[in-house]
């Protein structure tokens, strides 16, 4: 079994990943893991995630209250809503938050991440939902979040960031890294013209290796959260009320009906872009 220390130092690890990949800025980001089920340990307040010495690492019990901590030092003010993922979810052994720039952008814009457009993705990930919009540190994240637990094991929250989880923390990193590949990927592919979708029975096939592997975590792979369709890539159940307020939303981002059908025109998804566009470098400070 790996000692408190050495988790300490895997998580000042994965602390200096999400920096220098740019997933968080200054001393944004939080991470956690689970010890048992009353002793966790997670990242301090107000320290970059790039620079922790294990030291800094504080360790709480299931309300997030401290166990210890070292002076000048207290844990991430975010940490209610990792320990409602622990409570909801006990297959979890870690949670990582971060704000990934084309994921976070994503969630800025509104839009959840559906679109079925490579193996790996929908295998290993699924869709991933927006969590509606909560004043960081209170309460209203984790309650907003919820509803989502026993169906992802990944959500965008609503113009924050990016919050995945798994069975350990390496695992949880690696769905925070996969969630922003596929956002980067879709983002850059919808400029080259629009992403070509999985078709329903392509993707079945490849639910069907999800099951045959016995993957851990939770996957719409065997029912949609709110349809209870077998597939749940473009079905719509994923979307927001915020996601209606751009032209088009009926339509998803790739240029398909929710039912699968093909878009009529390509002018709503065009206004849909250059909208997402221009909120998304307001939000950046750009002109």
């Amino acid at each position: 079994m790996v000692n408190e220390f050495e988790i300490k130092k895997q998580i000042c690890d994965i602390g200096r990943r999400i920096y220098n990949r740019n997933m968080v800025a200054a001393n944004d980001g939080n991470i956690s893991v689970k010890l048992n089920d009353n002793e966790f340990l997670c990242t301090p307040t107000g320290v970059s995630k790039g620079f922790m010495t294990p030291e800094y690492i504080c360790k709480v019990n299931a309300k997030g209250e401290v166990i210890q901590a070292n002076p000048g030092f207290k844990p991430s003010s975010e940490i209610k809503m990792h320990m409602r993922v622990y409570e909801k979810r006990p297959d979890v052994g870690s949670v990582v938050h971060a704000h990934p720039i084309y994921a976070t952008s994503f969630a800025i814009a509104g839009i959840p991440l559906t679109q079925p457009i490579m193996p790996e993705a929908v295998i290993a990930l699924g869709c991933v939902p927006i969590a509606e919009y909560g004043t960081p540190s209170t309460m209203e994240i984790p309650d907003n979040l919820e509803k989502y637990l026993p169906y992802f094991d990944a959500v965008l929250l609503e113009n924050h960031g990016a919050l995945t989880w798994s069975t350990d923390l390496n695992a949880a990193y690696m769905k925070m890294e996969s969630v922003e590949f596929y956002a980067q990927l879709l983002y850059q592919s919808k400029l080259l013209g629009g992403p070509k979708e999985f078709d329903e029975k392509n993707i079945e096939k490849l639910y069907a290796i999800r099951r045959k592997f016995g993957m851990p975590g939770k996957h719409p792979a065997n029912i949609c959260l709110n349809k209870g369709k077998l597939n749940c890539h473009n079905c719509g159940a994923c979307e927001g009320e915020d996601y209606k307020q751009f032209p088009g939303y009926q339509y998803d981002f790739v240029g398909k009906n929710c039912d699968g059908a093909d878009k009529k025109d390509n002018t709503a998804d065009a206004e849909l872009v250059a909208n997402i566009t221009k909120q998304v470098m307001a939000q950046l400070g750009m002109k």
